[in-house]
């Protein structure tokens, strides 16, 4: 259970899919100050319920077709579909569930998120069992969550008339995911194993 709880943290805090790794960054940089936190957290949550059933299944697949079948070479192209496909139907599953959350047009950032892709091809490269697997994609997803209202934050304060004209938007956004990556990295040698 203990390795279940440090890939969970590693993945959220340390390897932070967006400020460590860059692979979610745009989906983060997307959102505008006019979202509201609905919007935001309807992302965040459609992602990391994403990420879970992707790579997890993703996984599964890896582990008892290709491999088996000697055709793990093929990950790429089994992992690609397989991430596009889940999304639809899990957005209609997830707007249902909780109709006050706004899911409608989030389609376009859900695929085009390379996290989806990253991840799994990362945890199956790796060898990791379902279990770590699992943790490193919920991990991920929390992560996610967080950077998405970190920048949120961060656009909302910096949307002010004592910043600078050149600053305002991207560069201030990119300027804040880059100190926000040096905090997330502190937590590196926080947990040994």
């Amino acid at each position: 259970m203990s390795e279940f709880i440090l890939a969970l943290i590693s993945a959220a805090l340390v390897n932070n899919l967006v400020l460590h790794q860059g692979l979610a960054i745009d989906p983060a940089l997307q959102l505008s100050v006019a979202d509201d936190r609905r919007r935001l957290h309807a992302l965040g949550l459609a992602t990391l319920a994403l990420l879970v059933s992707a790579t997890h299944l993703g996984q599964l697949l890896y582990l008892f077709v290709l491999q088996p079948l000697q055709l793990a070479y093929l990950r790429l192209f089994m992992l690609l579909p397989l991430c596009v496909m889940l999304a639809e139907p899990l957005l209609r599953l997830l707007a249902r569930a909780m109709p006050s959350l706004p899911f409608n047009g989030l389609m376009p950032l859900l695929v085009g998120n390379v996290a989806l892709l990253g991840l799994s091809l990362q945890v199956s490269e790796s060898g990791y069992g379902v279990l770590k697997s699992l943790a490193w994609s919920l991990g991920g997803g929390l992560g996610f969550w967080l950077a998405l209202s970190l920048f949120a934050d961060l656009r909302q304060r910096s949307d002010n008339e004592a910043m600078p004209d050149s600053f305002r938007g991207l560069p201030a956004a990119l300027i804040g995911a880059g100190v926000m990556a040096l905090a997330f990295l502190g937590f590196n040698g926080l947990f040994t194993s």
